[in-house]
């Protein structure tokens, strides 16, 4: 009926019957509990995610993935296999979240609610695989009690008469053990095997499969036609070495992911405010339920709250991809985010950090880039790496069967077993992570793995001017017009207030008068050019020279004011530039320096000074101008980074390659940039450049130590010197080895950089 049947003629086997005792989900309608159980609702848009744990196979992902071709009241779905939860999106006002929850659990997929789903609480160690290895380490345990009396047999040269008598006994036994072993603890390995090649992938759990078939097979023979005692407890072994060395790889990579949290990266400050308008930027894991925040204009709301004060504008379509405004009211909940829109909010919090949709909305997998440079030459490395060593394999058997059937078996299974490129898999995300978090503790914030990689390929820095290689909250200010009075200064600042651009917060700790907040009206804010509002009846207008009906005459960066479209005057700046900075460009030699800025040129002259060897330098240019510019230089062939306020400069940031937002007391979340740098630290762009460029080689080399580990374990298994356990054990030996030499080098390079 809805055209979905095809994946399943081509898989037979996919699938479960639905549960036909339709359980009641009634409750989640409640207020309170539909509250807590969804992630995220506004306007006709809920966001939930539910806990399925019979997602099993590529049919369940495809199915539910599919949900919107079979109810039209759902707009997406997306799972997440590992942690075994569907996501879905949906018209709240056509469809309740009790019948979301009954269409599921009739397909087959019944949601798991409890205490613990709806506190989105995660587990971070995997339950299914330490039982199984807890299977594995048992049978080992116990296969090897069992198979002494022939190992003692073999070693004395001596056969004993109840050890002949018994032997059959014990071998039964270890093939009981071994069963379990092979079909329960290894499944993974046999499911990514058979996903593998069911998708034309032959991927590197197929060699590791044929090795387990083979140990196993060839003991049932040995120990069913009476030749020998098989290889039931090295099998065993084997997997629990194997298993031991999987749990330690995905400790290590939760523990990576933790790390790489948005909240990790990103030192997302917020301004709060106490009942006195006192304001105090804090970092936004410090913020508490109960705190005071302000968010300012064209500010991402960084956790749930209640609006006090203000009116609302708020664009979800960083949650939604729904670009139309909500309004709001005070006493309005706004979900974490949301990007306001207007004038000042002030806003209540609600949920800590931990809590709020931002922390899963950053998670998402349409935020995350999977996929960089390196991972793809480790996915061709290894896809190529498994055709070699099955060719190996398959020329070391032939060879070996000629010899000695026996050692052709024990051959064939080490091979299989010590090429697992495992080492291989690890080197780019340890290097990168060590290098993530050390670069983030020197205040150079990376989003992912990938913009390492990205800033190592580097050619060409573009700096903007204004609060970038400028102090955003230092000038020089002088005032040239009319008086103003104080009724219009505290009008002004307080329109002031509601403004991220560096000249505005300049401006605005340089009015020395009683601060007070007034509501504002109407505001609009026009990117490039300036914005205004109405505070206390009277029109204001705070921006360029344009924008306020003037014609600037001079070469110099001013802001201009006017009331009621009468000109008050204009505020002119000379800007006091960052410290050491000359020192900074001559140690950035290798690269092409450019210069944008939205002011006049009549800093060029200065600027010159400084960077005497910039490639180019362009003034008075508006957001679309500098993202052109940047445009114009990758069309050249050039790989950019592009260092900006991440106000006026999103769209030139999002367009380079490398996007750094420099920030000072502010830390906005900026989606558009791949790092963000405190100011203070621009000095040392040349030290972040290097490090960026010392893991990649860092990475290559531990390839090289990966390649050389394989190349002397199959030269060993190849000559009948190697045992499938010995191979078995220097499978995690050689992960560990590689998680000791990226850490050690990360190390040792970041120190000559920076003290660690």
């Amino acid at each position: 009926m809805n055209n979905l049947g095809n994946f399943y003629e081509l898989n037979k086997n996919s699938g479960i019957r639905p549960d036909e005792s339709n359980s009641q989900f009634d409750y989640l309608d409640t207020p309170e509990i539909f509250e807590k159980i969804t992630d995220f609702s506004e306007g006709t848009t809920t966001l939930v995610t539910f806990k399925i744990p019979v997602i099993h196979c590529s049919s369940c992902i495809w199915l539910l993935e599919s949900l919107q071709k079979l109810n039209p009241h759902i707009k997406f779905s997306q799972v997440n296999f590992a942690r075994k939860t569907l996501q879905v999106s949906f018209n709240q006002n056509e469809l309740k979240l009790s019948d979301l929850a009954k269409f599921l659990t009739n397909l087959g997929y019944k949601p798991v609610i409890t205490l613990e789903t709806a506190d989105k609480i995660t587990e971070d160690l995997d339950k299914s695989l330490v039982i199984k290895l807890a299977v594995a380490g048992f049978a080992f345990g116990n296969g090897m009690f069992f198979s002494y009396p022939e190992y003692a047999a073999e070693i004395l040269g001596t056969t004993d008469f109840w050890m002949e008598k018994y032997k059959h006994l014990f071998r039964f036994l270890l093939f009981l053990l071994s069963t379990p072993v092979v079909f329960y603890s290894a499944s993974d390995y046999f499911k990514s095997a058979i996903y593998g090649l069911k998708n034309k992938i032959v991927n590197i759990d197929v060699p590791i499969v044929l090795g387990i078939l083979v140990l196993y097979g060839r003991s049932i023979y040995e120990a069913a036609t009476d030749y020998g005692p098989g290889y039931f407890d090295t099998l065993c072994g084997l997997l629990f070495f194997m298993l031991l060395g999987k749990l330690f790889q995905k400790r290590t990579y939760s523990a990576l992911s933790y790390d790489r949290d948005y909240k990790s990266f990103y030192p997302i400050a917020v301004t709060k405010v106490d009942f006195n308008g006192k304001q105090e930027n804090i970092l936004l894991s410090e913020l508490k339920i109960g705190d005071r925040i302000m968010v300012r204009n064209q500010e991402i709301i960084p956790v749930d709250a209640i609006l006090i004060n203000g009116d609302g504008n708020i664009d979800n379509s960083f949650i939604t991809g729904e670009s139309a405004p909500v309004t709001k009211k005070p006493g309005d909940k706004i979900f974490a985010g949301g990007k306001q829109s207007g004038s000042i909010l002030e806003l209540e919090v609600i949920k800590n950090v931990n809590q709020s949709y931002l922390t899963q909305l950053w998670n998402k997998e349409a935020f995350k880039k999977h996929e960089t440079g390196l991972d793809t030459l480790t996915n061709e490395i290894s896809k190529y790496f498994t055709f070699i060593i099955l060719g190996i394999t398959l020329v070391a058997a032939i060879y070996w069967a000629r010899i000695d059937n026996e050692k052709m078996w024990q051959v064939v299974s080490a091979i299989l077993i010590v090429a697992c490129p495992c080492a291989l898999a690890l080197s780019a995300p340890f290097t990168f992570g060590h290098i993530m978090r050390i670069l983030g503790r020197n205040k150079f914030y990376v989003k992912d793995t990938i913009t390492i990689e990205k800033l190592s390929k580097v050619g060409t820095l573009v700096f903007d001017k204004t609060g970038t290689i400028t102090h955003s909250k230092k000038s020089n200010i002088s005032f040239e017009g009319n008086e103003i009075s104080e009724f219009d200064l505290k009008n002004i600042k307080t329109l002031l207030k509601n403004s991220n651009h560096p000249l505005s917060k300049s401006l605005y700790e340089f009015i020395e008068v009683e601060e007070e907040y007034f509501p504002v009206e109407e505001y609009e804010d026009i990117s490039g050019k300036g914005y205004s509002a109405k505070v206390r009846n009277h029109q204001y207008k705070i921006g360029s020279a344009s924008f306020n009906k003037q014609v600037s005459k001079n070469l110099e960066t001013a802001v201009y004011i006017s009331k009621n479209d009468i000109l008050l005057g204009k505020f002119i700046f000379k800007n006091e530039y960052r410290d050491r900075l000359k020192t900074l460009f001559s140690h950035l030699k290798d690269y092409k320096i450019h210069i944008l800025s939205g002011d006049n040129a009549s800093e060029e002259i200065q600027l010159k000074e400084i960077m005497p060897k910039a490639s180019g330098m362009a003034f008075n240019q508006d957001p679309e101008s500098k993202l052109n510019y940047i445009k114009k230089l990758q069309d050249g062939g050039e790989k950019v980074a592009m260092l900006g306020d991440g106000l006026n400069d999103a769209g030139a940031l999002k367009q380079s390659n490398v996007g750094i937002a420099v920030v000072d007391d502010t830390h906005s979340f900026t989606p558009s940039s791949d790092i963000i740098m405190n100011g203070e630290k621009i000095a040392d762009l040349d030290k972040y450049l290097h490090l960026a460029k010392d893991a990649m080689t860092i990475v290559k080399s531990t390839f090289a130590i990966s390649f050389m580990y394989n190349i002397v374990g199959l030269t060993l298994a190849v000559m009948g010197l190697m045992s499938p356990l010995v191979a078995a054990i220097l499978m995690p030996i050689s992960s560990i080895s590689v998680v000791a030499f990226t850490s050690l080098a990360t190390w040792l390079r970041s120190t000559k950089y920076f003290k660690i």
